[in-house]
């Protein structure tokens, strides 16, 4: 029987049903004590609940054609994964909008009526292909997110930085798991990377739209300090983006695959925490 998963032997799709209880930290300012870091964070966490619905409704719409244990066996664990973060994501944004009063119907409406379109007009391998891209993209955010060495790890309340790191460490296990289910079937180098360029800006434009809205509640979307240290956070120096661009740039390589990264290390340093703090 011919292998299908490229997922090291040594690294088990684990999912880990944990609660967070993050209603104080989303009250105010939780990353930096900065209103835009903490909006555009906010307005990510807005896409996960419908777009991790997507994803999996994605992959399992393949699962009769994959042979290979190991992969269907990653895929049940990639399932219940993001079914998990679904759930504490929409905890998180319907408490954090009751909180500070956003608008989450007109938040998570702009995303359904795009996911509709997608369902509507996108094949189900190309639906594939763009959860493949957008797996790529949580996973090298991700990998940035967990680095010891990362901005990130100083500024977020506590049980924020918890909250995040345990969605991050699990994306890191998964990340292969839509792109080998997508090459199992069949798909193309071209129509990954022609998907990841539309995906890109989408992704993004939605997490300004997001963070506009918050900050316009907020009453501080036309401070113009804010947008520039927004735009320094995110492709300054040492910005959020700035430092996953070579990441994302591999994606476009003839035959890349995500595990091309290898960030073993980075998941051990992080269980080595969980187990240090009393984790599982």
């Amino acid at each position: 029987m011919d292998r299908q998963s490229n997922t090291p032997d040594e690294i088990a799709v684990t999912p880990r049903n944990r609660e967070h209880d993050v209603a104080a930290a989303l009250a105010g300012d939780w990353y930096d004590n900065h209103a835009f870091k903490t909006a555009w964070y906010n307005s990510m966490s807005v896409t996960f609940p419908l777009g991790e619905k997507f994803f999996i409704d994605s992959v399992r719409a393949f699962a009769d054609r994959i042979t290979d244990p190991k992969l269907k066996q990653e895929m049940r664990g990639f399932y219940a994964q993001e079914g998990f973060h679904r759930r504490e994501h929409d905890r998180y944004n319907r408490t954090l909008c009751r909180q500070r009063g956003y608008d989450l119907d007109y938040l998570e409406g702009r995303l359904a009526k795009k996911l509709a379109f997608a369902r509507r007009m996108l094949s189900p391998l190309e639906q594939l292909a763009v959860t493949a891209a957008l797996e790529h993209i949580t996973a090298i955010l991700a990998e940035a997110a967990l680095d010891p060495q990362a901005p990130e790890s100083a500024v977020m309340e506590p049980a924020m930085r918890e909250l995040w790191d345990w969605h991050a460490a699990e994306e890191l296990e998964h990340k292969s798991v839509a792109f080998d289910v997508y090459r199992a079937v069949g798909g193309s180098e071209k129509m990954r990377r022609r998907v990841m360029r539309r995906t890109t800006f989408f992704l993004l434009l939605d997490f300004t739209v997001g963070a506009a809205h918050m900050l316009r509640r907020d009453g501080k979307v036309w401070s113009p300090k804010l947008w520039f240290d927004g735009f320094r956070f995110l492709f300054g120096r040492d910005g959020v983006y700035r430092r996953v661009w070579p990441a994302y740039r591999q994606w476009y390589r003839e035959g890349f695959h995500p595990w091309q990264r290898d960030t073993r290390g980075l998941l051990e340093h992080w269980q080595q925490g969980q187990a240090v703090a009393g984790g599982a």
